[in-house]
């Protein structure tokens, strides 16, 4: 048995004429035609009704075996839920076929949207063709609608096709504006370029998940409330500070010695003018750090041992540039410089190193004999 199945997935058939859907047979489906070409004549789904009424004729008239002919209908909005609909009324619509014969079907549509549902239907009933009806002064007019729909509805395409094609639109008029300015045109273009290269390099690079993690991670951060927030801003302040000493230190020093300085004494006087603000900067993000882990019931002791590794870390670095820029200082003194002797290095070391030795000894004893919340009693 031929089963001629006209689909009209936004309803308009039962939303215009009020009738209800499935429409089983060719009496009941020519009347819901006429119906909805009453009551709106330019919709294009009365088109797909009269066609399979024609296509049920023909196939009668040509083929020995039974044809018959329904309309179902999905819903108005969800294409989800109108799949979900149209497959209902197939359903109903076999079930009322009263026949021994296996049921092929011929699908009758009007474009591309309501082809969506074939895989619905195809689960149900084997599909031996599809028919589109169209206007003959408008071909493939909806089937172009819809692919543009699909298009601009899409997140991901949209913003690969738009937003270049927008940014090459905006050429014209920007160079125009510049031109009142007294700018010139090629420094408008060269930056929309630059624009446009960049968008690229991010769209290829799949860079714009990283930036949309990141400021999704710094939302987060801001509405939780976490202390690490403000002292990092503030380590980030101290670093920016700690280099522009160490340059500083690094000008004074090459002013003393009156000469092309070498590599490790350039690299000793950035350090011993920037390490003590580096130094501020990695306690202050450490204490930030421990006191949102204390907050949020994750604290262990051992983590206060970042602050005292820095402070030591900082005293070495601090010696050892001092020690290598005391043989500057003796030719001529810089303010800003403390010389180290070879004693006062080894002091440095050994403060240094005993600094960070006892720092962790204390905190693992407080972990063992005071646990925290997080440490297994």
């Amino acid at each position: 048995m031929l089963l001629v199945l006209c689909v009209d997935l936004d309803d308009d058939l039962g939303r215009k004429t009020g009738l209800q859907t499935p429409v089983i047979g060719r009496e009941a489906v020519e009347e819901a035609a006429v119906a909805l070409a009453t009551a709106d004549p330019e919709d294009s789904d009365v088109n797909v009704l009269f066609q399979g009424i024609h296509v049920h004729d023909d196939l009668a008239a040509e083929d020995d075996e039974e044809v018959e002919v329904a309309a179902v209908t999905g819903l108005q909005g969800s294409d989800v839920k109108a799949n979900r609909a149209v497959g209902e009324e197939v359903d109903t619509v076999l079930a009322n076929l009263r026949t021994g014969e296996n049921v092929r079907a011929v699908v009758i549509t009007d474009g591309a949207q309501d082809e969506s549902v074939l895989p619905v239907i195809r689960s149900r009933v084997p599909v031996d063709g599809v028919r589109r009806v169209v206007v003959r002064q408008a071909q493939d007019l909806e089937s172009m609608y819809y692919t543009i729909k699909q298009v601009l509805d899409d997140p991901e395409t949209r913003g690969t096709i738009l937003v270049p094609l927008g940014i090459l639109l905006l050429i014209y008029p920007l160079v125009v504006i510049a031109s009142y300015f007294d700018v010139h045109g090629a420094t408008v273009l060269g930056l929309i370029s630059a624009l446009l290269g960049l968008y690229v390099l991010f769209r290829g690079l799949g860079l714009e998940r990283v930036v949309d993690d990141a400021a999704e991670r710094a939302r987060n951060v801001l509405y939780a409330g976490r202390v690490t927030l403000i002292t990092y801003i503030v380590a980030t302040a101290l670093m920016v500070v700690g280099g522009v000493q160490g340059v500083e230190t690094l000008d004074a020093v090459r002013a003393s010695f009156g000469g092309e300085l070498p590599p490790g004494v350039i690299l000793a006087a950035l350090v011993h003018g920037a390490v003590q603000w580096f130094a501020a900067a990695g306690v202050t993000s450490s204490l930030g750090q421990v006191t949102d882990e204390y907050l949020a019931d994750r604290f262990k002791w051992r983590y206060l041992n970042a602050p005292f590794y820095v402070v030591a870390i900082a005293l070495v670095l601090y010696a050892v540039s001092g020690f290598f820029l005391s043989d500057v200082v003796l030719r001529s003194p810089v303010p800003s410089i403390q010389p180290f002797s070879l004693t006062d290095l080894a002091v440095a070391l050994v403060v240094g190193t005993l600094l960070g030795v006892f720092s962790t000894l204390a905190f693992a004893i407080a972990e063992s004999r005071y646990p925290t919340s997080v440490e297994p009693a």
